[in-house]
């Protein structure tokens, strides 16, 4: 399904609510809802921010947890943005981490994803992209969010 690759919700007066979101993706509304749904039984949950340096609103999906001294401890698992007609969810592995992340019972489609992936420059992490327009690579996109989360 090849399209024009638009970022959407560019305005900082506009919050990005369930309406603003459903008219942006279209059909694949659906899709963006039940991942919702599925955040929840992951312990993530999303914080939307408007970004000047990438003049965009985008989601932290963010997984809070108490230290062992009670303290609140967060992480970002992974990065959420509006296209036109698909939601993106960007994943930041450790580099150091590559090797294991290809061990975890992903499609080959994904492991080639993550082979093909290149180090962001200085920082010691890569991207693994999900453009999700359908729930067809949720199982994917969970398994390493909760990979994510593990290393705290």
């Amino acid at each position: 399904m090849e399209m024009n690759k638009v970022q959407l919700l560019r305005n900082p007066d506009i919050q990005p609510s369930s309406d603003v979101i459903a008219k942006a993706l279209g059909e694949s509304n659906n899709a963006y809802i039940k991942f919702l749904g599925e955040l929840a039984g992951h312990d993530i949950h999303l914080e939307w921010r408007y970004y000047n340096d990438g003049k965009a609103w985008l989601a932290k999906g963010l997984y809070k947890w108490k230290g062992v001294r009670g303290g609140q401890n967060e992480t970002t698992v992974f990065w959420l943005s509006i296209w036109d007609g698909f939601f993106k969810v960007t994943i930041y592995i450790p580099e150091k981490a590559r090797a294991e992340v290809l061990n975890l019972p992903l499609a080959n489609e994904v492991k080639q994803k993550i082979a093909a992936s290149k180090q962001m420059g200085k920082l010691k992490f890569f991207p693994v992209v999900f453009d999700l327009y359908s729930d067809e690579m949720f199982d994917a996109a969970f398994l390493l969010s909760d990979f994510r989360k593990s290393m705290k």
